[in-house]
């Protein structure tokens, strides 16, 4: 892999829907759909309301957050630049890797975010200082080529 995949990126994905008159189904795998192994599954539900999730940044983890039952908002911040998206949708997911700060936050009664993510749980990943993530030094857009510099924000 190419050394620029490990800073700070932020985009959305599509997932396909299949479906007819008995429901929907949307089908993920690994080298398809999500552009890395997934090595661990988590979801988050019963949030309570006004409760904000997350709070953190990673060093190295790649992850795909995807609402599979009702929204919520994610507001993700690299390199000086602030974003939120709403996830509302069970066919979008929103890839985040690398020293992305992401709060997870209004989630609708019943929500359920299910995150796919390229490694197991290591605590060593983790930046829960804000003013430590904000310390930091991430490399520049620029550094990026041009073909990924439109995804970001």
């Amino acid at each position: 892999m190419s050394s620029f995949l490990q800073e700070p990126f932020v985009d959305l994905i599509y997932f396909d829907r299949h479906g007819d008159d008995r429901g929907s189904l949307t089908a993920i795998e690994n080298g398809k759909q999500i552009p890395f192994d997934i090595q661990r599954i988590y979801y988050i539900y019963e949030t309570q309301e006004n409760a904000i999730r997350g709070k953190h940044a990673h060093n190295n983890l790649k992850q795909v957050l995807i609402c599979v039952s009702g929204s919520c908002e994610v507001q993700v911040e690299f390199q000086g630049t602030q974003k939120t998206f709403l996830l509302d949708s069970p066919t979008e997911g929103l890839y985040i890797q690398g020293k992305v700060w992401r709060e997870m936050k209004n989630f609708s009664a019943g929500a359920v975010l299910l995150v796919l993510a390229d490694a197991p749980y290591d605590k060593n990943d983790y930046i829960f200082s804000y003013q430590h993530f904000k310390q930091s030094h991430p490399p520049v857009i620029e550094n990026l080529p041009p073909e990924y510099r439109e995804c970001i924000f």
